[in-house]
């Protein structure tokens, strides 16, 4: 394979309800100034780290955690082009991986540039109420529309490029990148779709007497969700539900921007990993 770029420069932040995670990012961070590189152990809730990483300060950001660390890191990343390299100390851990040998081999490899840039494509969506944008986000895996706090199902109705799909009562709705197919897709029973595909998933969650499978829709389209019933909200990536009301509407399409992830090997590893993660169950109690 021929080598990468060599990044000198490195971010390394760790989970910061995880000890261990913040312990090994600073044994990363030394182990990389004693080679010769500059490396600073930062948390990603700092201002000034955003800064520097918008400003282009970093060559790359590796991130230890979980699955939820490293779409955090994405999302910061991703507009300015850094890439990310994670270790994995979360639970199943699906963006990672999977590398036997420890973190110091994949540094090694790292530093000596026997990496490749891996390419995954983002939504965005964006919310209306009332035919006013109340905001935009980028979403990595994957944009929800389901039922709040209240027990029953939500009525939805969802438009492909302008043109009428379905109406779901279901507890929820899921638009999915193919990074997200292998997360709560595929727990409510979506494809498990290869992470370079640019392809938007729409899977149900527990419909009702509505259509039951998923539809993979091309890049190029535009998704747009009208909530047609109270009790519903919005979820970006697993963040904190955002509070819907009836006529509000979401419009998704593919991103402008694109996460890059660092990667060894060979480029069929997504199907080890694949192996790897579904023959186990995730052990509870640990911070994403």
């Amino acid at each position: 394979m021929e080598k990468s770029q060599i990044l000198r420069k490195y971010a390394i932040t760790g989970h910061p309800n995880l000890p261990e995670a913040i312990t090994e990012a600073s044994l990363v961070a030394d182990y990389l100034r004693g080679q010769g590189f500059e490396a600073d152990q930062v948390s990603l809730n700092d201002e000034v780290i955003r800064n520097k990483i918008f400003d282009k300060q970093y060559d790359a950001l590796i991130a230890i955690g979980g699955d939820g660390t490293m779409l955090r890191a994405s999302n910061i990343c991703a507009p300015v082009g850094i890439p990310v390299l994670g270790i994995n100390k979360g639970r199943l851990g699906f963006l990672f991986q999977v590398w036997e040998g420890g973190w110091k081999t994949l540094i090694n490899m790292l530093v000596a540039g026997d990496y490749w840039i891996e390419n995954r494509m983002m939504l965005n969506a964006e919310l209306f109420h009332k035919g006013i944008s109340q905001g935009q986000w980028s979403a990595l895996n994957d944009v929800v529309v389901s039922r709040g706090y209240i027990i029953r199902p939500i009525h939805v109705e969802a438009r492909v490029d302008g043109q009428f799909l379905t109406r779901y009562v279901c507890d929820g709705l899921i638009a999915s990148t193919a990074t997200g197919s292998t997360a709560y897709a595929l727990a409510s029973g979506g494809p498990i779709l290869p992470p370079e595909l640019r392809n938007i998933l729409l899977i149900p969650i527990a419909p009702h007497l509505s259509v039951d499978r998923a539809v993979v829709l091309s890049e190029g389209t535009k998704v747009s969700i009208e909530v047609q019933s109270e009790n519903s909200v919005m979820s970006v990536d697993g963040q904190h539900p955002i509070f819907l009301e009836v006529g509000d509407i979401i419009n998704i399409n593919a991103g402008l921007f694109t996460a890059k992830f660092i990667r060894f090997g060979e480029k069929d590893y997504f199907y080890r990993n694949l192996t790897a993660h579904m023959n186990q169950n995730a052990m509870t109690g640990i911070p994403r």
